[in-house]
């Protein structure tokens, strides 16, 4: 009882208003089990995002092939292979894991997976060197992102089930800020260089493994109640009856156009380091924009999440804002030649984290309450399938960097999100009433 009494005061603390508690669309079973809960989606996140950052293809992974000699056509391939093979599968594995009662038990075994592969990542980085590296890794890499795949499907549905509405912004944002701690010493040791870069970037990927694995068997522990299992039967068919969403719900569409529209903030990083190398301004500096992200995720996702809780559009068109601000300032300083002095790159890169932070949270929070009970699941492997698409063809600025050069990708990203500005503000508000 004194255990679940300073649960509860802790969970106080973080979420309660003035007002006192109450639950909107859960039930009283589930929110009477809902502070317990939070600090186990709290912590299992926290663990996951942590992994994240010592496993980011957009940084680390990508100095780690260069280092072992890989071919830069396989470094490219990264973030695509990342990015695209998190979501692409979700449209399909969605009918099968509508079938599960109980989701939390699919989320735990996709976490090992994800484990297991960042530990195989670990013993590649120190068994083999180029081309057979790269391509490994960028396998080890597919098995991550197909596990991850399967994780976020299941998320958005046990948090629906689990956390009230007025409170999954915070959850997420508070993990995201206890993670951001623990990405900030791994970046302030590649900084100064504590210990040789490769015994650290190595040794990271066996923590992050060991982190994946950990936040699984934390997530089965949830009080999860059974949810509805109608339409899994057949995944493929239910897979393309869930296109029918996009003709019946409107703002579907105008939210999965935002959301096209914000991959610039997940696509842009390489380009801004390529012009960063151009400038003088290379890899030499992992450290420094390791840090740089992980500062901005820990001093933005908290107050995101919380602003999320009450706005996630308003969330969305600011976040675009920061983020069309930033890469236009990029691709101009890279014009004039003027992205130089040592640390201006790593600057902009936080801020453009910060928008990126702003993006993740704002746009889940969003998708997780415009949804029902009955529709989150297919929204939720609908919307990232889309948006799969669109970041594998995300490859194609690679072409119209070679051609014209990053500056110019960069411009056409802070069009991409001025425009996501005007998409976000004609979406509805999903937190009222």
């Amino acid at each position: 009882m004194a255990s679940r009494t300073t649960t509860e005061q802790a969970f106080q603390a973080i979420v309660i208003d003035d007002e006192g508690r109450v639950c909107a669309d859960i039930p009283e079973s589930a929110c009477q089990q809902e502070p317990g809960n939070f600090f186990k989606h709290v912590g299992a996140l926290a663990l996951t995002k942590s992994a994240d950052g010592l496993v980011d293809p957009k940084l680390v992974l990508s100095w780690l092939m260069t280092a072992l000699g890989a071919p830069v056509a396989l470094i490219g391939l990264l973030v695509p292979v990342r990015e695209a093979g998190a979501l692409l599968p979700q449209l399909v594995t969605a009918g099968y894991l509508r079938t599960l009662p109980r989701r939390k038990w699919a989320w735990a075994a996709g976490s090992a997976v994800q484990g297991l592969a960042a530990v195989a990542i670990g013993i590649i980085a120190i068994s083999l060197t180029g081309a057979a590296a790269g391509w490994a890794i960028v396998l080890a890499l597919a098995v991550l992102a197909l596990a991850r795949s399967v994780c976020s499907v299941c998320y958005k549905d046990v948090l629906g089930k689990t956390i009230d509405k007025s409170r999954r912004g915070t959850a997420t944002g508070l993990a995201g800020s206890i993670a951001a701690v623990t990405v900030i010493v791994y970046a302030l040791a590649l900084s100064f260089q504590l210990v040789d870069r490769m015994a650290l970037v190595t040794g990271g990927l066996f923590l992050a493994g060991g982190a994946w694995i950990a936040s699984g068997l934390l997530f089965a522990t949830l009080k999860e109640r059974k949810g509805a299992t109608d339409g899994g039967k057949n995944a493929l068919k239910e897979a393309l009856r869930n296109f029918t969403y996009l003709r019946d719900d409107p703002q579907l569409v105008r939210f999965i156009l935002t959301r096209g529209l914000l991959t610039a903030t997940a696509l842009a990083p390489p380009f801004m380091i390529a012009v960063g190398s151009e400038a003088g301004e290379g890899y030499d500096r992992l450290g420094f924009l390791v840090l740089a992200s992980a500062l901005a995720s820990l001093l933005s996702s908290f107050v995101w999440g919380r602003l999320s809780d009450r706005s996630s559009r308003k969330v969305l068109v600011f976040s675009a804002l920061v983020a069309a601000i930033i890469l236009a300032a990029t691709s101009w300083l890279a014009f004039a030649g003027s992205l130089t002095g040592g640390y201006l790159l790593p600057l902009l890169l936080f801020g453009l984290m910060i928008a990126y932070q702003g993006v993740r949270l704002g746009r889940a929070t969003h998708l997780v309450d415009m949804a029902n009970a009955d529709s989150r699941a297919a929204y939720t492997a609908l919307s990232n399938t889309v948006i799969g698409i669109l970041l594998l063809a995300g490859g194609l600025f690679s072409l119209v960097a070679s051609w014209f050069g990053g500056a110019v990708v960069l411009a056409v990203m802070a069009g991409m999100s001025g425009l996501a500005i005007v998409a976000a503000w004609g979406l509805e508000e999903v937190q009222g009433g």
